[in-house]
C-alpha cells in the first residue's frame, strides 16, 4: 500500500517539491532505490548518490534542495522525518493476546488479559505483566518483578530478582536483567561473595539491546531513567545510575556504582570505572576509559586511533614526553 507526498507533507509538516500525487510504498537508501522508494538526504558526503539515486522521493533539508533531482519533502531534520515515515510505511505486526500453552507458570502471577505470553516461557515468583505486554519465546521472568504496559521483550530475554520495567520498554533477545553484580571480598582463604540483595528499577520508554547485561544492586537498585538507550554487548555494573535520554554503544562497560548523566552519548568500546561521577550533557567518544569524574559538559576522548605499527608507537612516546 502506497503513501502519497501530500499526505506524508501534511503529516509531517514538511514543504513539497514535485509531484503531490506521487506514491512511495517503501524506504530505501540512495543507492538502492528504485521507483516506489523513499530515501534521505543529510550528509553532503553523499551528494554524487543523490544526484543520481532512482528514489521516488527524498527527505531533505532545503539548503540541499538545488542539488536534488527528484521528488522532495523538505524538512528541518530529514533523518528524522524520514524515520519517521519509515514507522508509517512498516507498522509493528499485530499481537494477539493470550497464553502459549507451553507456558510454565507458578506463584503469585498477575498477568494483564491483553498480553501475549509465548512458548516456553517461564514465569514464576510475584510477577505483574501489565497490558498489551508481549512476552516473546523462551522468556524467563522469576523473582519480584514488574513489566509496564505495551514492553515488548523480543525473545530469550531473561528477567530475574527485583526488577520494575516501565512501560513501552523494548529488550532485544540475550539481554539478562536483574543477575548479581560482581561483589567479592578478598581473603587468606579465597573470595568471599558479597551477597547482591538490590534490584534493578528501569523507567517508561527505555530500549535494551541484545546480549546485554544489568547487574541487580548489591543493596539500593540499579537504575535505568526514562528514555535510556542501551545497545547490544554492554555491561552495566552493579548500583551504576544512568540518567534520562542517555545513549550507550555497543561493548561499553560501566562498573558498579558510576553516576552517568542525562542526555549522555556514550560510544562503543568505552570503559567508565567504578565510584565516579559523569555529568549532564557529556560524550565520550570511542575507547576512551574513563577513570576520574567528568564535571563539566562536553566532548571526551581518550584513545589513538589505529595506524601502522611503527607509526603508532612513535606518537605514543611522542605524546608521553610532552
Amino acid at each position: 500500500m502506497g503513501l502519497s507526498l501530500s499526505k506524508l507533507a501534511v503529516k509531517f509538516g514538511c514543504d513539497l517539491l514535485g509531484n503531490p500525487e506521487t506514491q512511495v510504498t517503501h524506504a530505501a537508501t540512495l543507492l538502492s532505490a528504485q521507483k516506489g522508494a523513499i530515501s534521505f538526504f543529510s550528509n553532503p558526503s553523499y551528494k554524487e548518490q543523490l544526484i543520481s539515486s532512482k528514489a521516488s522521493a527524498v527527505v531533505i533539508a532545503n539548503a540541499h534542495v538545488d542539488i536534488c533531482k527528484t521528488n522532495a519533502l523538505i524538512s528541518d531534520d530529514p533523518y528524522l522525518t524520514f524515520s519517521k515515515i519509515v514507522a508509517l510505511l512498516n507498522p509493528p505486526a499485530s499481537m494477539s493476546a493470550g497464553i502459549d500453552k507451553n507456558v510454565s507458570i507458578s506463584g503469585d502471577i498477575d498477568i494483564s488479559k491483553s498480553a501475549y505470553i509465548g512458548p516456553f516461557c517461564r514465569i514464576s515468583g510475584n510477577v505483574k505483566i501489565g497490558r498489551n505486554t508481549y512476552i516473546g519465546p523462551g522468556c524467563i521472568i522469576e523473582g519480584d518483578v514488574e513489566i509496564g504496559d505495551n514492553s515488548k521483550l523480543i525473545a530469550n530475554v531473561t528477567l530475574v530478582n527485583k526488577i520494575s520495567l516501565g512501560k513501552r520498554a523494548i529488550i532485544h533477545p540475550g539481554a539478562v536483567i536483574g543477575s548479581d553484580g560482581f561483589g567479592n571480598v578478598k581473603t587468606e582463604k579465597g573470595w568471599f561473595k558479597i551477597p547482591q540483595i538490590g534490584g534493578v528499577t528501569i523507567g517508561d520508554d527505555v530500549e535494551i539491546g541484545a546480549n546485554t547485561t544489568v547487574d541487580r544492586g548489591s543493596l539500593d537498585n540499579t537504575e535505568l531513567e526514562n528514555g535510556v538507550r542501551l545497545d547490544n554487548l554492554i555491561q552495566i555494573g552493579h548500583n551504576v545510575s544512568i540518567g534520562e535520554h542517555t545513549a550507550v554503544a555497543a561493548s561499553a562497560a560501566i562498573a558498579g556504582s558510576a553516576i552517568i548523566g542525562k542526555r549522555c552519548l556514550i560510544a562503543g568500546q568505552v570503559g567508565i570505572v567504578g565510584h565516579i561521577e559523569i555529568c549532564d550533557d557529556v560524550r565520550v567518544n570511542g575507547g576512551s576509559v574513563v577513570t576520574k569524574n567528568i564535571l563539566e559538559p562536553g566532548i571526551y576522548s581518550g584513545s589513538f586511533a589505529a595506524d601502522k605499527d611503527k607509526v603508532w608507537k612513535k606518537l605514543v612516546g611522542k605524546f608521553r614526553r610532552l
